[in-house]
């Protein structure tokens, strides 16, 4: 349910907070008092398009913040999950809306949010019904959803999806091997195989890597490292004042010196190492020239090679690995393309196999579509009697289509509401109060069906008398055992039915509008009642009536309980 509503600098609202009740919450006040307002800070909530021009007059921005107390709400879990955003702590959602000049900000349980977001979420929280707002009744996909959900067809619809998809991938493959035209497979298989050819020539391994690259530069700077090596090598070991030599001439003067001096002995054992390790160093570099090719023809061949691997790299991949994968993939492909003509044949009969399967399943679930239509259009028409359509006639069409994902049905809600009319599409005739009443009476009949938690009803009552009026109310108070119910309402045989009740009313100060909203006790609810029903000249007649009304309303509510 919505807990908590607050508003600030919405239209001639600065500042308003509305805590509803759960069953059914009445809001009433003087045309023009601002009872919209709340119609438009739920429109926010719901994430509709936000307008800068609803800010106050003077004011900088706009906020409506919304508190939901959901419990275990696995549809809205599941959203919040998606969009990456916090779960509801101890089962309550927290909603805030920002508007201003420069644009407008949501967040979700604190955590910054997209409208697009919020609006997914409004469709789970909130329907509203009323001359302008969210008239989903009207739209087929929603007449088809609570078709579905009276007939409980979940089931026959679950099993006519898994062979519909089944059916589907078949003909995907069937496009996927013959082409979007049926031409052009030749030149792809040509292609395909050009791909292949190519890698696999190319014999790539691991040593054409960084193996060639360090290959490719030491083969173009061979006869500077040969030079080098033989300099490094006669100045070590084989020149005239090798260090080498050196090392023997130190040796034989550490020697003389370890006669007389006894320390010497290490340093002549350290001069001894490092003349060994001078004569290693010496052949090490000596064997590692050797293995240097300056022949012009192994660079010509590295460079070809070079050439070569970054060809394929310019094309396939920058990884020896991502041309690997590159080769498979158009080799798998390759290879389902060669076969097409064997698949193909075998194609189109599990194509044909599933066509029936699918229309087998499409027509169980249309067959109870068709039964729980006639049982739907009855009692609508049964439940729109009392809401002044005492002739009139309610029907649900089921009419069989080419298959898609929700079936092989399209639904249409066609009413009657006079006597010796043609019934026609909901659509085509219904006026904005006609509409409001009976979405009433379909909400009447799929109260414990319908998932979303709140129904807003805006001037349901709209056009209509007294009398049909309390059956309006007996409507909504009946309705708001299975649902938080809001209802904006004129009428005081409507108003005498909520649970709790909230007066809208405007004043000014400091030559300004100000609207407020008040949750009325038995007395001022009395009074509110009193002036639905005699304007200001508030007799002790129409007090009496009020009180009537209310003690009324609350017997009825008592004898439909029993």
């Amino acid at each position: 349910m919505l807990s908590l509503l607050k508003v600030k600098n919405l239209a001639i609202v600065e500042n308003a907070q509305v805590i509803f009740a759960p069953g059914l919450n009445i809001i009433t006040g003087e045309t023009g008092s601002g009872k919209s307002v709340i119609i438009g800070a739920l429109n926010l909530v719901l994430g509709e398009r936000a307008d800068h021009s609803a800010v106050r007059n003077g004011e900088r921005e706009l906020t409506v913040e919304a508190a939901f107390a959901l419990g275990e709400n696995s549809a809205v879990g599941a959203l919040l999950e998606e969009a990456g955003l916090p779960p509801c702590e101890e089962g309550v959602l927290l909603i805030r809306r920002m508007v201003s000049a420069n644009g407008g900000k949501c967040w979700i349980n604190d955590s910054s949010s997209t409208v697009a977001t919020l609006r997914r979420l409004g469709e789970l929280l909130i329907d509203m019904h009323g001359p302008y707002d969210h008239q989903s009744l009207l739209s087929p996909e929603y007449q088809l959803s609570l078709l579905d959900s009276f007939g409980k067809t979940s089931k026959a619809h679950e099993v006519y999806l898994e062979s519909y998809r089944a059916h589907a991938a078949l003909i995907e493959e069937r496009k996927n091997l013959l082409g979007e035209s049926g031409e052009g497979i030749q030149d792809e298989i040509d292609r395909l195989s050009y791909i292949v050819e190519e890698i696999d020539n190319a014999a790539l391994t691991s040593e054409d890597g960084e193996s060639l690259i360090e290959r490719h530069r030491e083969a173009c700077n061979a006869n500077a490292i040969l030079e080098s090596g033989s300099a490094l090598i006669g100045a070590l070991n084989e020149d005239d004042g090798s260090v080498f030599d050196m090392l023997v001439i130190i040796q034989q003067r550490l020697s003389e010196l370890e006669r007389i001096f006894p320390d010497a002995a290490e340093w002549h054992n350290e001069a001894s190492s490092a003349a060994i390790a001078v004569q290693e160093l010496s052949r090490t570099i000596q064997d590692r020239m050797q293995s240097i090719d300056s022949d012009p023809e192994a660079l010509a061949a590295l460079e070809a090679r070079m050439e070569l691997v970054q060809r394929l790299k310019r094309k396939y991949g920058q990884t020896l690995e991502a041309i690997a994968e590159r080769r498979n993939a158009a080799k798998e492909k390759l290879d389902r393309l060669l076969s097409r003509g064997q698949r193909l044949a075998s194609l189109d009969g599990e194509i044909a196999a599933a066509d029936k399967a699918m229309r087998k399943a499409g027509q169980e679930l249309t067959d109870i579509r068709k039964k729980a239509a006639a049982k739907l259009a009855e009692e609508i028409t049964k439940e729109l009697k009392p809401l002044g359509f005492a002739q009139s006639f309610f029907e649900v069409s089921v009419i069989e289509r080419e298959p898609i994902l929700s079936g092989m049905d399209e639904v249409v809600f066609s009413f009657a509401p006079n006597p010796g009319e043609p019934s026609m599409p909901l659509r085509s005739i219904a006026s904005s109060g006609e509409i409001a009443r009976v979405m009433l009476a379909v909400k009447s009949v799929l109260a414990e069906h319908d998932s979303i938690p709140l129904l807003v009803f805006d001037e349901i009552d709209s056009n209509v008398g007294g009398e049909i009026g309390r059956a309006v109310g007996e409507k909504l108070r009946r309705l708001s055992k299975t649902h938080q119910v809001i209802s904006i309402t004129h009428l005081p045989q409507v108003a005498a039915f909520g649970d709790a009740h909230f007066s809208v009313s405007k004043r000014v100060e400091d030559n300004r509008t100000l609207a407020e909203i008040k949750q009325l006790n038995d007395e001022t609810r009395t009074v509110e009642l009193a002036r639905m029903l005699g304007g200001s000249d508030i007799t002790s007649v129409v007090l009496a009536h009020a009180k009537e009304l209310i003690l009324s309303s609350r017997q009825t509510s008592q004898i439909s309980q029993q």
